[in-house]
């Protein structure tokens, strides 16, 4: 089992009020400082260290532009310094946005001279990224899923082709194509493919033998990804385990339960448990084009009739579809409202808004949205998503928030002193097997040729 170490790197200075009535994308610069923005920077990367030096499998990156909410704007800049001063960590990019990246051809090069530098340790990962990012880097997002097709083939290419040869696609074009810098890693560095909720990366994964990782998703829906994988795996062929799949968990520990929550409940600067609920206005996140028919059918309903969770997406992500009124989907509602509150050109009563968000607090930490506690006290819930996932690979997703360094210094050690070690013996028991065991896409169907699935929502009744 591959265990890694996350944060969102974000610029905690930030108001929370204006994070409130902004959303982090979109937040003016005036607030930044690049004194205290360099401090955060230096403290991020010690951390990427204590976590090698603590015992994790790897330490994972994230890319976002013009927000707070995550300060690796290049996080390759970051993978660069990391593959220097590490000397055993995986460094794991989840992952770069190919639409955005403009010059494919570059990046296989940096990402290749980041393979290099760490002597073989780097795991790229590919993402479209954000609607939001669109605006940031002036990309047209109609054309995102066609950018990111043809960048992924470029790359893979310019890192497994032997040059010279000329490349004429429909939206890149290179008339001489012979990188001399090209991974350690043959015949590439592994990619891993982060998401939330899309069935149709889901399928392209299955399809391309990446494993997929949920990015922090309720357990219901990840489950139903996970039989679409299964599904669009034994249609080329084979039979999905643990490696094909990854799992990004927030969790929060400390020495006592009422500092644990205490942390927690700011995640992201009171972002009730969901990180994204505060990323930015709709605007912003779901630029024309950017989504599928269906996907923007589905934002439209949300919105047009925000006080019903019926049919959203969020109250489908938290219930699995169903609507009797559960504590997940009032979690589900409560967010809704927020949102739709927050992103209207309207005022926003800051004080009634964040008391909103703080009281679905408990609801949200009893979907396991957010694990937090003393490190016994949370090794039965992780080994209860381990369960139902039965992932190979499983991120821990730590201190986003405003929270003092040496507060995420003592999350981080109790974490992989106490937790980590637990959660390896779990792995072991329940056969859970890392992309760096079992290869992708190398077990055979059953004789029956009925796939077998990997996860189950069967745990979750005891």
């Amino acid at each position: 089992m591959h265990l890694m170490y996350f944060t969102e790197r974000p610029y905690r200075h930030v108001p929370n009020d204006e994070v409130i009535k902004n959303g982090f994308f979109g937040i003016p610069n005036k607030h930044f400082d690049s004194v205290k923005g360099s401090q955060l920077l230096n403290e991020y990367l010690d951390e990427k260290i204590l976590a090698e030096q603590l015992g994790f499998d790897g330490v994972m990156l994230n890319e976002h532009h013009d927000t707070a909410f995550c300060m690796g704007s290049v996080m390759n800049v970051e993978a660069a310094i990391l593959a220097r001063i590490t000397e055993r960590v995986k460094i794991v990019l989840l992952g770069n946005p190919l639409p955005v990246v403009g010059n494919p051809l570059r990046l296989a090069e940096e990402l290749s001279l980041i393979d290099m530098i760490s002597r073989g340790r780097l795991v790229t990962g590919w993402v479209r990224g954000a609607g939001s990012e669109q605006f940031a880097t002036n990309a047209n997002p109609g054309y995102n899923r066609e950018y990111f097709n043809e960048a992924h083939d470029l790359v893979v290419q310019a890192w497994t082709r032997p040059g010279p040869w000329r490349y004429e696609g429909k939206h890149f074009h290179y008339r001489f194509v012979d990188p001399w810098a090209l991974p350690i890693q043959k015949p590439h560095p592994p990619i891993w493919i982060p998401g939330l909720l899309s069935p149709e990366t889901v399928i392209w994964c299955a399809q391309h033998k990446y494993p997929y990782i949920a990015l922090a998703t309720f357990l219901e829906p990840t489950v139903e990804l996970w039989n679409i994988y299964r599904d669009a795996a034994a249609k080329e062929g084979y039979q999905v385990g643990p490696e094909n799949f990854g799992y990004l968990q927030k969790v929060f520990v400390a020495e006592t339960e009422e500092k644990a929550h205490d942390l927690a409940k700011w995640d992201m600067f009171g972002g009730a448990g969901i990180g994204y609920s505060l990323f930015g206005k709709p605007q912003w996140m779901f630029p024309p084009g950017y989504n599928s028919k269906d996907a923007t059918r589905r934002v439209a309903r949300q919105f047009s009739d925000p006080s019903s969770s019926k049919g959203s997406p969020f109250a489908n992500a938290v219930g699995g579809g169903a609507g009797n009124g559960s504590a997940t989907e009032r979690v589900a509602a409560s967010q809704i409202d927020y949102r739709t509150g927050a992103w209207q050109e309207e005022h926003v009563d800051v004080e009634a808004t964040r008391k909103q968000i703080f009281d679905t607090f408990p609801q949200v930490e009893r979907a396991m949205q957010v694990i937090c506690g003393t490190p016994k006290s949370v090794i039965p819930r992780i080994r209860k998503v381990l369960e139902v996932l039965r992932p190979g690979i499983f991120g821990f997703w730590q201190n986003d928030g405003p929270i003092s360094a040496e507060a995420r210094t003592t999350n981080i050690r109790l974490l992989a002193e106490e937790v980590v070690p637990a959660v390896r013996e779990i792995g072991k028991e329940l056969g859970l097997v890392s992309p760096f065991e079992v290869q992708p896409g190398s077990r055979k169907l059953p004789a029956s040729g009925i796939p077998e699935s990997v996860g189950s929502l069967a745990p979750l009744a005891s």
